[in-house]
């Protein structure tokens, strides 16, 4: 076994690399950009090396810099993580190179892998099934547009290279076949560098079920069973789960054995996942007709890799390790059991609300469900931050991911709402709230599986107010309450009661609530407390603070235990069933600033200008796309709020802005 391991990547899978092999007496290296000066990753290992600037491409994708840290560390091995340089076959020749072992296959299984349509003619090859399809070299676009009049609409135009959701359109027509083809080796090009594609029968009704693999370097491989990964958004994974609902025994064996017929026609060896598209026939009522292809080979350990250890009762990156030193696999296929159901939900920093933006900023809180790491049946909370890390632009918008294991899916859905119930974050916007919408939806809870569930069960998912504004605005207004009586002293004048000598007092307080503005009124009577939330009836009002930091409140004839976290006139509210945020108003700076605004078209979070589609003295329309910015990994687009005229553009593609800079003003057209 090694005794020094460097790993090349940074947040929870860095954290969860060195968990293993601390348990297992490995050394660790870190290495961190600029950003990443004091992240928990870094704390997390026994050394760490400084690689470079803020942006992936000046330090963690800077290769050559990771081998001389680990040559200047004494490493014998580096294990890349998931992203970043992991599927980099010429990182994986560079580390042959220099001596170093890469904890992944060998670099000409990355290699074939790594082209959709080289890969598709491999597997052919080796008789795993395949979406009929086109995945010939010739890439003429009348070639095209006949191949997918043959195959039938619809069907799917994919980048050969693409990945994350990038270079896919779906076609339903022929006549819309050569626009989608253009613009989607436009996306492809720009994306990869490689504008080549493949035509293929686009699946109805699909599910993504992938089978994680291993091989050795004695030629042994195993499959550990499957994960449903059909939860998306976006082509990006939302919800994975293990096993797959609805999977009978005999087509797992299929589909386990293809995937190792996968892995043995590469030569594989680790690590990797072999990811299918099942089309369902028969519908959701009817699995046992379910029907596979080929997608492709992920050859590197998966962020959803929990759920598989979960349900096996293996640490797969001590497989890791050990296969990587040489080692045979620690099991046969007919040692390996299922035992139980398991859920990870990732949890990211974006706006579900406003399409998943990306967000950014400081974790002023940041409380976690109780959890074991790696203990199955239990919860477990995979993350690379801490109470009080910022969250930049720089990197992935996943914070950390949650997951679960029951000894049914029922158990484990209930886990996991209760432990998203207990995750308390405040400083900026996070899908925890979407996610419970999520696992609440009759597709889900009902395993109606497939890559369209988001979109089908949008009007139950997005936009939601599980709290009501009123119990929302009572809890702010509690809050405040007990924050002043924390504050009375001896001094009589520090009463906060309401007290007067003759009459009722009254308070205004003026709110913000989902975009809408709100006038609470408090009033102190003999008896108590009354609130009054904008038209509503005037209701009375009981608070007590718990030891725990919690507040027992009653407001008319409802009672709930709630927790608020006060961050400047922010409020973020916590309760059983849901959590919301809410503003206080300072209404002259809130005039101010409604004045100010004008024509500016500000950036609506920090990240890099991609594109500027307009310069001045251009005429545009309401909903025209004006510029491109990327954060996150992920692009929006920034659309003209009215008819105008471009003024003036204040940046250009390439330049890092901050969330509010302004990127061009407009003005009214003559």
């Amino acid at each position: 076994m090694f005794e020094k391991i460097l790993i090349a990547n940074r947040g929870e899978i860095a954290c969860r690399v060195a968990a293993t092999a601390r348990r297992m007496g490995v050394k660790t290296v870190a290495v961190y950009s600029d950003a990443d000066a004091h992240a928990k990753h870094v704390l997390a290992c026994d050394e760490a090396v400084h690689i470079g600037g803020n942006a992936p491409a000046e330090s963690y994708l800077q290769w050559q810099r990771i081998i001389d840290a680990a040559k200047a560390t004494g490493a014998q091995a580096i294990h890349p993580g998931y992203g970043f340089l992991s599927e980099n076959e010429a990182f994986a020749h560079a580390c042959a190179d220099a001596g170093v072992v890469f904890i992944g296959p060998p670099a000409s299984a990355i290699q074939a892998m790594g082209l959709k349509a080289e890969s598709k003619r491999l597997m052919a090859k080796a008789g795993v099934p395949l979406v009929p399809g086109y995945q010939g070299e010739d890439q003429d676009p009348q070639l095209l547009q006949r191949e997918a009049d043959q195959i039938g609409y619809p069907v799917l135009i994919k980048a050969s290279a693409g990945g994350g959701g990038k270079g896919m359109r779906e076609v339903f027509k022929s006549e819309d076949f050569a626009d989608a083809l253009a613009s989607c080796k436009r996306e492809a090009a720009n994306s990869f560098a490689n504008d080549a594609v493949l035509i293929e029968k686009l699946v109805q009704q699909p599910r993504h079920i992938e089978i994680q693999i291993f091989g050795d370097t004695q030629g042994n491989y195993v499959y550990l069973f499957e994960r449903d990964c059909s939860t998306q958004r976006r082509h990006q994974k939302v919800l994975e789960e293990a096993p797959a609902p609805g999977m009978t025994p005999e087509l797992r064996r299929q589909m386990g054995e293809a995937a190792v017929a996968a892995a043995r026609a590469v030569g594989y060896v680790g690590a990797g996942t072999v990811e299918f598209i099942v089309e369902q026939p028969g519908g959701y009522a009817h699995p046992e007709q379910m029907q596979f292809y080929f997608m492709e080979m992920n050859t590197r350990l998966q962020v959803e890799h929990p759920v598989t250890e979960a349900i096996s009762g293996q640490d797969l990156v001590e497989w890791q390790l050990r296969v990587a030193a040489g080692q045979p696999l620690p099991l046969a296929q007919e040692q390996l059991v299922i035992h139980g159901h398991a859920i990870e939900a990732r949890i990211c920093a974006e706006n579900p609300d406003k399409d998943f933006l990306p967000a950014t900023g400081t974790l002023h809180v940041y409380r976690k469900p109780a959890h074991v790491a790696f203990e199955i049946g239990a919860v477990r909370f995979d993350d690379g931050v801490r109470e009080g890390d910022a969250i930049s632009p720089y990197y992935d918008s996943m914070i950390a991911k949650l997951i679960v294991h029951g000894k049914t899916r029922q158990e484990a859905l209930a886990r996991l709402d209760a432990a998203l119930a207990a995750t308390h974050i405040a400083g900026l916007q996070t899908n925890v709230q979407f996610l419970r919408h999520l696992l609440a939806t009759a597709s889900f809870r009902q395993a109606r599986l497939d890559t369209a569930l988001i979109p089908r069960e949008a009007d139950h998912l997005f936009n939601q107010d599980p709290l009501g504004r009123d119990l929302v605005v009572a809890a702010a207004v509690a809050q405040t309450v007990l924050a002043e009586r924390a504050a009375e002293t001896f001094d009589p004048f520090s009463r906060t009661d309401g007290f007067r000598s003759h009459g009722v007092a009254t308070r205004r307080v003026d709110l913000q609530y989902q975009g809408e503005p709100v006038v609470a009124k408090l009033r102190y009577l003999d008896d108590g407390l009354q609130l009054q939330v904008g038209d509503s009836e005037a209701r009375p009002l009981s608070i007590t603070a718990l030891p725990d930091g919690r507040i027992d409140l009653r407001y008319g004839d409802r009672r709930e235990l709630v927790q608020v976290h006060a961050l400047g006139e922010e409020e973020y509210v916590f309760a059983t069933h849901g959590a919301a945020r809410i503003t206080e108003l300072d209404m002259l700076s809130r005039a101010d600033e409604g004045a100010a605004e004008g024509g500016r078209l500000t950036a609506p979070m920090p990240g890099k200008v991609v594109s500027i589609a307009v310069q001045a003295g251009d005429k545009v329309t309401k909903g025209q796309a004006l510029a491109v910015m990327e954060a996150m990994k992920m692009e929006h687009t920034i659309a003209a709020p009215q008819d105008g005229v471009v003024q003036e553009v204040l940046y250009a593609p390439g330049d890092q802005v901050a969330e509010g800079d302004e990127l061009l003003r407009l003005g009214q057209p003559a």
